[in-house]
């Protein structure tokens, strides 16, 4: 589960290896909390305990980051 570094804030966001043959995504986690957003275009895939509020507010964290999450994915998922 490679971390996404550089981004500031109480989550937990990563991306998981089997998971390159999906479109670019991260799994987000803080507490007990869990969601899925894909990355082009930001968009919920999933959510399980977030509250609504909070789910509101991660897009605009994963827009600001948008770049250093492309690049950890492309990295990690499409070397070379």
């Amino acid at each position: 589960m490679p971390r996404i570094r550089n981004i500031p804030g109480p989550y937990h966001i990563f991306f998981v290896s089997f998971d390159c043959v999906e479109p670019s995504h991260v799994h987000i986690i803080r507490e007990d909390n869990e969601a899925k957003f894909w990355i082009e275009p930001v968009e919920l895939a999933y959510k399980h305990g977030f509250r609504n509020a909070e789910i509101k507010r991660i897009p605009r964290l994963l827009v600001e980051y948008h770049l250093i999450i492309l690049e950890a994915w492309n990295e990690h998922c499409n070397p070379g």
